[in-house]
């Protein structure tokens, strides 16, 4: 293997190394990372460029984060690990919304792929989503007839968006819709990017119900955009990490919801 080879191996394994890292811890300096790895400050912020290039951390003065923001959501791996456990708690609980020969939506939310995961024992169903890998899980469970919304591939969130997903959605009618999203404060649910506002509001039009699945840590924030107002949903699945006082917010605003229990 050659000296140019050997560098560029190298340099991969310590990306790989640090958006390990980055997606468990959060945030970081530049300084404290290049201390850690043990490369200079210039390096370290070559490495940060590359993985900011890639979407799976945004820089800011002095550091790096791979957590979402009002006005950034997280990339998808991030996002795939945050609040793992409690996400298969509140998909257990909004399983029971589900009914053999339904037609289901599903968002490219995390907290919905884990819904997805768990309906091979549901069937017959039909499942309609923009998620790739939510179209690798339900394409691999029996009885269950998958429908995927095309558009425009954005890696960030592993889905598709874009104003022919719009359409295609717009050509649906579904039994139910299953969403999640980034925010939620003063009864009102935002999401820090436009374009997947578009398509989740086009989902949530379609559909005879209307579900939110949403872990703890997204009450009491907003985001850039606002969705829709809670009381567009059904139903808001939260679960029982949510403080008093993010419940009693739910209750003055007149938010339908249920605690998924531990």
């Amino acid at each position: 293997m050659s000296t140019d080879q050997n560098l560029s191996r190298r340099r991969e394994n310590r990306l790989d190394e640090l958006t390990t890292h980055l997606l468990g811890r959060g945030s970081a300096t530049a300084q404290e990372l290049a201390d850690q790895f043990g490369v200079s400050l210039m390096t370290m912020h070559r490495d940060l460029d590359e993985l900011a290039r890639r979407g799976l951390v945004r820089k800011f003065r002095g550091g790096v984060s791979a957590q979402p923001s009002g006005v950034f959501e997280s990339n998808v791996v991030y996002r795939q690990r945050a609040m793992f456990a409690q996400k298969q708690v509140i998909a257990r609980h909004a399983l029971g919304l589900i009914e053999p020969g339904m037609s289901l939506m599903f968002d490219d939310s995390t907290s919905v792929l884990e819904l997805a995961r768990m309906l091979g024992g549901i069937t017959p169903l039909r499942v309609v989503t923009n998620y790739l890998e939510g179209m690798k899980v339900l394409s691999g469970l029996p009885d269950i007839g998958l429908t995927a919304l095309g558009g425009d591939y954005d890696p960030n969130h592993d889905s598709f968006l874009g104003v022919s997903c719009v359409e295609a959605i717009e050509a649906l009618r579904v039994d139910a819709v299953f969403v999640s999203t980034s925010a939620v404060s003063g009864g009102l649910a935002y999401h820090q990017e436009q374009h997947i506002v578009a398509v989740k509001r086009a989902m949530l039009n379609v559909a005879e119900k209307r579900y939110l699945l949403l872990d703890h840590s997204k009450l009491g924030k907003v985001a850039l955009h606002r969705l829709v107002p809670l009381d567009t949903f059904d139903l808001v699945i939260v679960d029982d990490g949510v403080s008093e006082e993010r419940l009693a917010e739910l209750d003055e605003n007149r938010v339908r919801y249920e605690v998924a229990k531990t």
